[in-house]
């Protein structure tokens, strides 16, 4: 009993005095964190007074982040009286354990990088990749996040988007839509090739300069299919497209 007892009185002895290290590093992470926010919030002020690329400054800001935390991790765990150097040593143990598992995220990471470094998209691009279509919100270091035309946010992983091919639509300004059309083999061709050419040059969306097309794409027995080929701004790319097939439907009615 007297034994349970000196053991008792030992551990309250211990735990009376290590509830200092506690408060302390409780202290040490709201500060932490506070630092840490702050150091976000002045560096992104920075990249923005300097007109730094948004691609760029968001991925350096999610570094500077990870990076701020595990140090703070470090110094906290160092606080608790957990020797760092014991941690190092443990780290590093567990480092290629980590990196078999961690392989995706280790190649997202790098995909990451090359992203930024070689620039096939930037913030506010329209992308075409892995069957998604959307605009790029941001860049992370493991992911692209994309909204698509439903509003829906898709997050890619970099890894992938780095090794894979990737279509920037909005990259250039200027976009040429081809439009299949078909009609009945009975409709007369030439009229409809003129009637509609003169509908898309009277469209002020529709650029004069390459000159819009209408060329014969297939013969059928009793279908013939067209291509209409126009030259747009990205912006009306889709609005364009409406009109080309309502068009094409009210001229063949038509004849």
């Amino acid at each position: 009993m007297e034994k349970f007892d000196h053991l008792l009185t030992s551990y309250i002895e211990n735990a009376i005095a290590y509830i200092p290290h506690i408060v302390t590093s409780l202290l040490i992470l709201g500060l932490g964190l506070w630092v840490i926010k702050m150091s976000q919030t002045i560096a992104r002020r920075i990249m923005t007074k300097r007109n730094i690329d948004p691609t760029f400054s968001s991925f350096i800001l999610d570094v500077l982040l990870w990076g701020f935390r595990i140090l703070l991790f470090v110094v906290i765990a160092s606080k608790l009286g957990i020797q760092t150097s014991s941690f190092v040593a443990i780290i590093g143990a567990m480092s290629l354990a980590i990196g078999l598992s961690l392989q995706g995220s280790l190649s997202n990471f790098a995909g990451g990088v090359l992203i930024i470094l070689f620039k096939p998209f930037r913030i506010g691009d329209i992308i075409e990749a892995q069957g998604e279509t959307g605009k790029v919100l941001s860049i992370h270091i493991f992911s692209t996040q994309i909204v698509n035309y439903q509003n829906s946010v898709i997050y890619l992983p970099n890894g992938v988007l780095s090794n894979s091919k990737i279509k920037n639509i909005s990259q250039n300004n200027l976009r040429r839509s081809e439009v299949l059309v078909q009609t009945n083999l009975t409709k007369n061709t030439n009229l409809f090739i003129d009637q509609l050419l003169e509908e898309l040059q009277s469209n002020d969306k529709i650029l004069s300069q390459p000159k819009p097309r209408v060329l014969i794409k297939e013969l059928l027995d009793t279908k013939i299919t067209y291509v209409v080929q126009v030259w747009v701004d990205n912006d009306n790319f889709t609005a364009v497209n409406s009109f080309i097939l309502l068009k094409s439907r009210e001229i063949s009615d038509a004849l």
